[in-house]
């Protein structure tokens, strides 16, 4: 009876512990920034294209792109529209993320885009990405090899801008971070890394507070290629 007693008080531990141990070898895959590549890499196979590699250090640098813009939407498409300075990759962008300056490889292309809430990524790829013909020349393009998506909201809310960057650096050879790890450039999402967004949570549980807040739906794509 002792025994059995026994087992009763130990088994919820021994059953959390099997389970966070169960947990670490599990791929993680509640990411945004990750589940916008994987359908942006369908839709370059389905139409004959390669798979791009996902580059993590890459990515890390698309949400540097991001917050470069300071959430202002306004400048994303349109008249106004503007970007950061290419200098800004070397300067800015790398350092922060922790990214080998000597590895930097060039871009090939850009996707930017901006709302005013939160979207699935295959709704965003397809709606606000994807939304005329120089989209899709730099979605198809064959110059590519690498890509790096990222997400992020200003200040963690709206508005939520989505940023694709296209390389041709090599495999395991460009856009390395220094020791193997990125910063930490929180808040925000970005794909490659393996790891899982809180901020994507964040993202996906406040836009229906966002429907309420803010009734009227942005959306500014801009896309350009070098």
């Amino acid at each position: 009876m002792a025994t059995l007693l026994l087992w009763f008080v130990l088994a919820p531990f021994l059953f959390v512990s099997a389970t966070s141990n169960t947990q670490t070898t599990v791929k993680v895959t509640d990411n945004p920034a990750d589940k916008l590549v994987a359908v942006l890499n369908s839709n370059r196979t389905a139409h004959k294209g390669s798979t791009l590699n996902d580059n993590p250090g890459l990515a890390c640098i698309a949400l540097q792109y991001i917050k470069a813009y300071q959430g202002k939407c306004d400048v994303v498409g349109g008249s106004d529209a503007k970007r950061p300075a290419d200098s800004e990759f070397a300067n800015t962008f790398a350092p922060n993320c922790g990214v080998v300056a000597s590895s930097l490889a060039q871009i090939t292309g850009r996707l930017l885009a901006c709302q005013s809430k939160y979207v699935q990524p295959s709704e965003a790829f397809s709606d606000i990405l994807m939304k005329n013909s120089k989209s899709l020349d730099i979605l198809y393009s064959k110059n590519h090899t690498e890509v790096g998506a990222a997400v992020s909201g200003s200040d963690g809310g709206s508005p939520v801008f989505w940023c694709v960057l296209f390389s041709n650096g090599k495999n395991n050879a460009s856009f390395l971070f220094e020791n193997g790890v990125a910063k930490i450039s929180k808040p925000g999402c970005f794909s490659g890394a393996n790891d899982e967004c809180s901020s994507a949570d964040k993202l996906s549980h406040n836009r229906h507070l966002w429907a309420y807040a803010v009734p009227a739906l942005i959306a500014l794509a801009y896309a350009f290629g070098l």
